[in-house]
C-alpha cells in the first residue's frame, strides 16, 4: 500500500528535481519514492508556478554535493576499516 504524500512534500519534491541538476532517479531515491511517481509529479506540476529564488537554488544544489561527498566518505571510511581489520589479522 502506498503512502500518501502531502501536497508540500511533493511540491518540495518537484523543485528539487527540477532545480538541484541530480537526475531524477537520483532524486526520487533520495527521497524514498519512485521516479515514475516523481515524474508523475513533475508533469503535473510543471504547469503550476514553482519558481526559486536563486539564493535558495544555490543552498539546495551545495546539500546535495555535501550529501554525496558525505556519502562518498563514509563509504570510503567502511573500506578503510575493513583493510584495516584485514592487515591486522595478517600479522598474527
Amino acid at each position: 500500500m502506498a503512502l500518501k504524500q502531502t501536497e508540500e512534500f511533493r511540491r518540495e519534491a518537484v523543485r528539487i528535481a527540477l532545480s538541484s541538476g541530480l537526475s531524477r532517479t537520483r532524486v526520487a531515491a533520495d527521497l524514498g519514492i519512485g521516479k515514475s511517481t516523481l515524474s508523475h509529479w513533475i508533469s503535473q506540476y510543471r504547469s503550476t508556478d514553482l519558481t526559486v529564488p536563486e539564493a535558495s537554488t544555490n543552498l539546495v544544489r551545495e546539500n546535495e554535493r555535501l550529501r554525496l561527498e558525505n556519502r562518498v566518505l563514509r563509504e570510503e571510511r567502511e573500506i578503510l576499516k575493513k583493510a584495516t581489520q584485514f592487515f591486522a589479522s595478517q600479522k598474527t
